[in-house]
């Protein structure tokens, strides 16, 4: 069962964010996210502060992704049954066997029992309306058309 009542763009956009991130800088997937419908906030691990064109290409990135217009999609899976390179190391310890995978189309996939938009295109847009780096954890602000 899940508990919280999430904006299905703004998760979305959120999991879109996660492998950005991850690709552009070599981070982990975000442990600390407050996902809203007015306003998003994720922070992630850097060893330093993106620039502002950074900045700027991973709000790209997103917006790319979004005209893309990329199926989003579940299936279900035991923990022995694992796809190479999902990581399960944030899941609940109380997390069953039997484990929802969300992929969107061929750019992520994660354990997640939260509600998303059917593609990328609902989503429609997304902006990122401030950043902040301090000791090495770096906060995006975003926000998504609705």
């Amino acid at each position: 069962a899940h508990n919280k009542d999430e904006f299905p763009p703004a998760h979305t956009a959120e999991h879109l964010l996660n492998q950005t991130m991850g690709r552009m800088f070599g981070c982990e997937r975000s442990r600390n996210m407050h996902i809203e419908r007015k306003k998003s906030k994720i922070n992630f691990l850097l060893t330093r502060e993106p620039s502002a064109d950074e900045i700027a290409a991973i709000e790209r990135k997103i917006n790319d992704l979004i005209a893309e217009d990329l199926v989003v999609s579940y299936e279900f899976v035991d923990r022995n049954h694992i796809p190479d390179g999902v990581k399960l190391d944030k899941l609940p310890q109380d997390a069953s066997e039997t484990l929802r995978l969300v992929r969107i189309g061929d750019y992520d996939i994660c354990p997640c029992i939260g509600t998303h938009v059917q593609s990328t295109k609902e989503i429609r847009n997304f902006r990122i309306t401030s950043t902040s780096y301090t000791d090495g954890d770096f906060r995006i602000v975003f926000k998504v058309a609705e």
